[in-house]
């Protein structure tokens, strides 16, 4: 593509794709042969495949907001340099250091980290129920404890938003949530029925009284009944994944679990919303908003689906390939909402470039995987020059508003920490496993933010007038 893309990454022989399935298979032989004529292609996975079909769908909303918010403004050009609506945007894009539940005094960041943290919640309490049914206890601790600062940073976001005597019903729900959850997991790993349907019980007893709660916290502003509907479907979510976690079937366990992050994820809106009056909930559902949300959802859900399919590759080519597919199906989800910005031929770009990225993850956690020093060298390699290629596209993209330099540092931090995840993994330091976790899902939040703001002062002012009309929400369905 010339030099708007860098140097050319050397590429690794066997592709790592095939390679990790191989090694995965290893670790579970009868599956290796149907995994390998499956995925045999090179890159087939990350590059687009049928199996993306179903969760593509469910983008189609995130992908048409995208696409009104910006489609009348992109082929006009490039507008007067402004403000950015978005008050969560950084001044830069290398933005790890940013801790969720900081003080957050303004509604946007309010609605921006009720976001992060609930889609957080729902990939943690997937992993912690996953580590019960497959017998992990070690891993398993170090999610709960996760989950623990996981709600405990909802809880002082809850405050701020709702005040301390809402807050402190909040958290005695939300424990009691997170201990059924824990309980329906038990239930299952122990093939017993009757524990289970206590469990359930408990669970959509949970829902009910969270919906009471939020009635009442938000002053009637969001139905009982609304809000009690979107956890429901939540726990729905999470048992369900559970249940088909330990029957095997990975392809949907996988497809559940991402679901339900973007369900949680879109969750924090309504939340937002909801602890405010209507006039200022009016300014948390902009397009610029809404966009900052789209772009957020996906690089931190990119990020996640990366370490699945990094601790997939310990469990078993079965298990690898359904990570696999949803990380294809991010990917492809990722370069539609760009085409929506860009356009389908810098789009394409788009594509090729994040499949090496991501290509270049997998290629080192198969190095790993193998104990290949010198396939990790050369992966680390490849990937130094995917970021340079990616940084030199964003710049490209927003005209030269943000540097490729910086943009480029933001991308090695992010391969950076899912190669020392990998590493940390498979040396079995789970905690410091899901530091690194927590430490990169912030970061590519910094990341998208720092994008959006540069996506908005690219194009001319004339964002449509008004909020969203996706709907959304999730917990607080719709709004009175």
């Amino acid at each position: 593509m010339g030099s708007l893309w860098g140097r050319t990454p050397r590429r690794a022989a066997p592709t790592s794709l095939n390679r990790l399935l191989t090694l995965a298979a290893s670790r579970a032989p009868d599956s290796v042969t149907e995994t390998i004529k499956k995925y045999g292609c090179p890159g087939t996975i990350y590059r687009g495949s049928a199996s993306r079909e179903g969760i593509v769908r469910s983008r189609t909303g995130l992908v048409a907001l995208i696409t009104v918010v910006l489609v009348a403004v992109v082929a006009c050009g490039p507008g007067p340099a402004g403000r950015s609506d978005s008050s969560a945007a950084p001044p830069t894009a290398d933005h790890h250091a940013m801790r969720l539940a900081a003080a957050a005094t303004f509604p946007k960041q309010v609605r921006a980290q009720f976001e992060q943290l609930l889609g957080l919640h729902a990939l943690l309490a997937v992993r912690q129920m996953r580590s019960v049914t497959a017998a992990a206890p070690a891993f398993g601790q170090a999610a709960g404890l996760s989950l623990q600062a996981n709600t405990d940073a909802l809880s002082r976001l809850v405050a701020s938003a709702y005040g301390g005597g809402q807050a402190d019903r909040f958290t005695q729900l939300w424990q009691r949530h997170l201990g059924d959850l824990l309980a329906y997991a038990k239930g299952v790993a122990g093939t017993d029925t009757s524990a289970k349907q206590q469990a359930r019980a408990a669970l959509l007893a949970d829902a009910t009284a969270y919906g009471s709660w939020l009635a009442e916290a938000s002053k009637g502003r969001v139905q009982a009944s609304d809000a009690a509907a979107g956890v429901r479907m939540h726990v729905q979510e999470l048992m369900e994944q559970a249940d088909a976690y330990a029957a095997r079937d990975y392809t949907q366990a996988y497809r559940i679990e991402r679901e339900a992050y973007e369900h949680m994820f879109t969750a924090g809106a309504g939340l937002a919303k909801a602890s405010v009056t209507p006039e200022v909930a009016v300014g948390l559902d902009t397009p610029p908003e809404q966009l900052r949300s789209a772009f957020a959802m996906l690089l931190g859900e990119h990020l996640e689906l990366i370490i699945d399919a990094q601790r997939a590759t310990f469990a078993g080519a079965p298990e690898l390939q359904a990570a696999g597919a949803q990380v294809n199906a991010n990917t492809t989800a990722l370069a539609k909402a760009m085409g929506a910005i860009v356009g389908p031929t810098k789009a394409a770009e788009f594509q090729t470039a994040w499949a090496g990225h991501v290509e270049g993850l997998l290629a080192y956690t198969a190095a790993v995987a193998g104990n290949d020093q010198a396939a990790k060298t050369v992966a680390k390699q490849n990937l130094d020059g995917f970021a340079e290629r990616l940084g030199l596209y964003f710049s490209d993209i927003v005209k030269n508003l943000l540097a490729a330099d910086p943009l480029t540092d933001a991308i090695t931090a992010h391969d950076a920490h899912l190669i020392n995840h990998v590493d940390a993994y498979a040396a079995k330091d789970y905690t410091r496993a899901q530091q690194l976790e927590l430490e990169g899902y912030q970061q590519m939040l910094g990341v998208a933010n720092t994008l959006v703001g540069a996506i908005q002062r690219t194009v001319k002012p004339q964002l449509p007038v008004g909020g969203s009309k996706t709907g959304g929400g999730g917990m607080a369905c719709r709004r009175r």
